[in-house]
């Protein structure tokens, strides 16, 4: 049986940890692999470093892939190649652009044999993602396999129902730059209480690390590992109660909110 062949139009970040990922766990082989980009080196400089194959024109990128990786800028779909249309015929697409639904994915990819959006987040760069994965039709036993390949390169997956994908990319896919904000106001906090920056950032840095390593292999609610921590009249419990006069939680979750908010109107864009 062949091997899946992978080919990724775009080139940035996304396609990049896609690719290390899929090399790093021995998936797929780097003839198997192929990239093409705009007009600066991304996907030029992704090739040479990888050792992918770097095709010359869309015709040679579509040829020759099984799956495509759709990875450029989600304002780009819009002025996408029309010649997509012909050339992804029989082709799965899997889609990592922003608020761009299903729907909207069949217009550029109509004779695709499917279609996958995926919304991936930044920890994916370091095999440490989330994505969350929805389809506009059920896939075949070899069309999943192949999927479910390309996003374990990237960490962890769930499949759900587009319905879901706004309010999910709010919590995954936009959720660490939350929790970096966090960690950033934790670093300050400890700055502000006389701590060199450099100690503060280290100890931030690692208390989040080692409490979400726990949080995950625990299987505690996170409610009950707060409770661990905190002693009555203590000094972790005198922090909690200036987090709940300021309603911490409400502001999370009017965070997330806004940011399911924004997803929906970007998936009105053309």
């Amino acid at each position: 049986m062949s091997a899946t062949r992978f080919a990724f139009l775009g080139a940035g970040n996304m396609a990049s940890a896609m690719v290390d990922g899929l090399l790093a766990k021995g998936a797929v082989a780097a003839s198997d692999l192929s990239c093409l980009g705009g007009s600066g080196r991304t996907a030029a400089d992704l090739a040479a470093r990888t050792g992918i194959r770097l095709a010359s024109s869309l015709a040679e990128l579509a040829g020759g892939a099984d799956i495509l990786v759709v990875a450029f800028k989600p304002q780009q779909l819009a002025s996408a190649d029309p010649r997509l249309a012909s050339l992804t015929a029989g082709k799965l697409i899997l889609s990592v652009l922003a608020g761009k639904r299903l729907a909207r994915l069949a217009q550029t990819f109509p004779e695709a044999r499917a279609l996958v959006w995926a919304m991936p987040n930044t920890p994916a760069r370091i095999g440490a993602g989330m994505t969350a994965w929805c389809t506009r039709s059920p896939l075949s036993d070899p069309d999943r396999a192949a999927v479910e390949t390309l996003l374990a390169a990237l960490g962890t997956s769930l499949q759900l129902d587009e319905s879901l994908m706004d309010i999910a990319a709010a919590v995954s896919a936009s959720g660490p730059a939350f929790l970096f904000e966090f960690a950033a106001a934790l670093r300050d906090g400890g700055v502000a209480g006389g701590l060199p920056p450099e100690t503060a950032r280290k100890l931030a840095v690692e208390t989040v690390l080692g409490a979400a390593r726990l949080l995950a292999r625990s299987g505690t609610d996170p409610e009950e590992l707060r409770r661990q921590v905190t002693s009555p009249k203590g000094m972790t419990l005198a922090g909690l109660n200036r987090m709940e006069a300021r309603d911490f939680r409400g502001i999370l979750r009017e965070t997330v909110l806004a940011a399911k908010a924004r997803s929906e109107e970007m998936s009105k864009d053309a």
